[in-house]
């Protein structure tokens, strides 16, 4: 009895989280008026294909694609690299008032993205960075949540490798290029996905720091087909939605196994 609710339980879940995007997918292919059409109808009668391409006609969908593609990159790679020297410095290195450091780091997390809007933009203003791909990046660079996650799995790794690595030879910079990073490729994974998923999806930031329709990113630019009609399109908005999600779609299809093993590691090892 409980394995069957069990299932049923994930079955249901399953279903409310996956309508959404059934519907998504479905809505992109259908005419205008089965989009309106009450009752409402799951399936098109006949697939239309060419809301994709009319999605490109109505807005520059390539210029969007490709200012979400360096941003999400730029961002993410930055984020890893920092979070992955400052973390493996925190776990491994010894200095003055490090955990003092860490904890200030830490507060961090305590202080909503919103808060930091206005000074952000009021500095990149009198950078001249407005409307820049570095005004974009640069500001969204550093992350507590990569520093916290890499030090606490780097902290985990077995002290005894690293003491054979010095007695080797091995500096710091090799001990976390040969010793620390082969032995993290599932928690890189995970954060890599993560963060690539977050910028990919960024809405608020991107609208801030842009005012021109060249330097606008995906998300912003499927607000733009709903406002390039008197009234809204929905299928075209659906088929630009559909596009967004597509290359996080196969992106995880790629990463699951690693992303399972990061995100159980932690437990595996409790």
């Amino acid at each position: 009895m409980t394995h069957t609710l069990n299932h049923l339980l994930i079955i249901l879940a399953a279903t409310a989280i996956g309508f959404p995007f059934f519907y998504m997918i479905a809505s992109s292919l259908k005419t205008i008026g089965e989009v309106y059409s009450i009752p409402m109808v799951l399936l098109p009668a006949q697939p239309q294909w060419s809301n994709f391409a009319e999605v490109w006609r109505v807005v520059p969908f390539p210029r969007f694609t490709f200012n979400s593609v360096v941003y999400t990159v730029g961002i993410t790679l930055g984020e890893f690299f920092m979070g992955m020297t400052a973390g493996f410095a925190f776990a491994r290195l010894r200095f003055p008032k490090r955990e003092l450091l860490f904890f200030i780091v830490l507060l961090t997390f305590m202080i909503p993205g919103q808060i930091t809007l206005i000074p952000r933009f009021i500095l990149l203003k009198e950078l001249g960075w407005i409307n820049t791909y570095q005004g974009l990046i640069v500001p969204e660079l550093s992350s507590a949540f990569a520093l916290f996650l890499l030090r606490e799995h780097f902290r985990s790794l077995p002290d005894e490798l690293f003491d054979a690595a010095k007695m080797d030879g091995a500096g710091y910079l090799r001990q976390l290029l040969q010793v620390a990073m082969p032995l993290s490729k599932p928690i890189t994974a995970t954060l890599l996905l993560l963060a690539s998923v977050a910028h990919w999806n960024a809405y608020l930031w991107p609208l801030i720091v842009t005012n021109s329709q060249s330097m606008r990113t995906l998300p912003i630019g499927i607000q733009g087909i709903k406002s390039a009609f008197d009234f809204p399109q929905w299928h075209l908005i659906m088929a630009g939605a559909t596009i967004v999600v597509l290359p996080l779609v196969i992106l995880f299809m790629f990463a699951q196994k690693q992303f399972i093993e990061g995100a159980t590691q932690g437990a595996l090892k409790g």
